[in-house]
């Protein structure tokens, strides 16, 4: 396969304003952003400090990165984006910075693509505008949530309206957001692929509640990942999105490209975990000398640049396929991009924790957070054993081995 995996001249003009920004404005103020998101607690969708930012990211020119519709964002391929996505990754908050965070840039996706007119001047333009932020609901506490088609959340008709029960966790963002895209079983008859709807419910509508934020790692700030339960929440026929049975259609809509894009933050911050590795290798004192003169730490050193290089390249490659054939015929370079980059990342940031000692266990440095990132993207947006599957799949229909064994 040839591909061209260099940034357009729009995309190396995008690349270079972000870098500035980054530097200028958004590092300097960091760890006070973190703090300010971490003791948010809602109704606000953001803190004062990330507001003064947006309004600035906004007024340079970066926002809605994402979008390649040059009428909402920049016109960036998959390949640009993922460059510049790169580096918004290098930091928790510069994706939300830049309004390119998730969930919203996926639910932006679909809502662009299959909502009506009514619902997009209602929920798409301000998600846009970033006047409000939103969470995706799918997940559930009882079911392997790799697989919606097996969700026990229901949706009943009554009359016109629809009565939705049950419960949903690790719903990211849900604190703050004002809009929740769910997903329920309409018709527990149909075939497993038509049996799910979306619908598009305020969060305070009532019967939805947040039950708590589930704990990561030992922690719960900020917008989360909330437990929700719904009591026979009513919605109008106007809450569905596209129509009833295509949820799980619009779930793999919105799941592609928001898989790559998560990998592509990855590498953003597995650069920056490098990043401290290097210059505390570089530093640290050890017997005579530094860590870097032990061959131990610069095989770490070395395996991490490694790891990341790859990883790149095959997230890259899985941009350039979205981007020639389309998600849907892309769907073999995603799953081993996913895989290969979730478990990478991961292995990156544990090796720069070793190489920090104790600190490298504490929030001086941001190491535990992204490695707390790395493995939970090895579980979101679809374990890396779904992937791997998907991955064999293939590689038996290469030689036409159809049928699963």
């Amino acid at each position: 396969m040839t591909a061209d995996l260099s940034l357009s001249p729009r995309g190396i003009e995008i690349r270079a304003r972000l870098a500035a920004f980054l530097e200028e404005v958004f590092y300097p103020v960091e760890a006070e952003l973190d703090a300010e998101m971490d003791a948010l607690d809602g109704p606000e969708p953001f803190g004062p400090l990330m507001i003064a930012l947006r309004k600035q990211a906004r007024e340079a020119g970066l926002w809605n990165l994402f979008l390649a519709d040059e009428s909402l964002g920049h016109g960036l391929n998959n390949v640009d984006y993922g460059q510049v996505c790169e580096l918004l990754g290098r930091s928790m908050w510069a994706p939300m910075v830049t309004n390119c965070h998730f969930p919203d840039t996926g639910n932006m996706e679909i809502l662009h693509q299959y909502a009506t007119p009514e619902q997009r001047e209602r929920w798409l333009r301000p998600l846009f505008d970033g006047e409000i932020r939103s969470c995706f609901a799918l997940t559930e506490p009882d079911v392997a949530s790799s697989d919606p088609t097996g969700i026990t959340t229901t949706a009943v008709r009554s009359g016109d309206d629809w009565i939705i029960n049950g419960r949903k966790w690790f719903i990211s963002n849900a604190v703050g957001a004002q809009l929740c895209i769910l997903m329920a079983c309409t018709d527990p008859g149909a075939e497993p692929h038509l049996r799910g709807t979306m619908f598009l419910l305020p969060m305070d509508t009532p019967g939805l509640d947040i039950v708590r934020r589930v704990p990561i790692f030992g922690h719960a700030g900020g917008p989360g990942h909330a437990e929700l339960r719904l009591e026979n929440v009513r919605v109008g026929a106007d809450a569905v999105l596209a129509h009833p049975g295509s949820g799980f259609l619009l779930a793999q809509e919105r799941l592609g490209p928001g898989r790559i894009h998560h990998c592509m933050r990855s590498i953003g911050w597995a650069e920056r975990a490098q990043e401290y590795a290097v210059d505390r290798a570089a530093t640290r004192p050890h017997r005579d000398g530094v860590l870097a003169q032990s061959q131990l730490v610069r095989e770490m050193l070395a395996r991490n640049r490694i790891d990341i290089d790859a990883a790149r390249l095959l997230v890259l490659r899985a941009a350039h396929a979205i981007d020639t054939a389309g998600k849907h015929r892309a769907y073999r370079e995603i799953s081993i991009a996913k895989a290969h980059a979730a478990r990478a990342t991961q292995e990156v940031v544990d090796r720069a924790m070793q190489i920090h000692g104790a600190l490298g266990l504490s929030d001086d440095v941001p190491l535990t957070r992204f490695w707390a990132m790395s493995r939970a993207l090895r579980i979101g947006d679809g374990a890396d054993e779904v992937h791997l599957m998907t991955i064999a799949k293939h590689e038996l229909r290469r030689r036409g081995h159809d049928r699963d064994r």
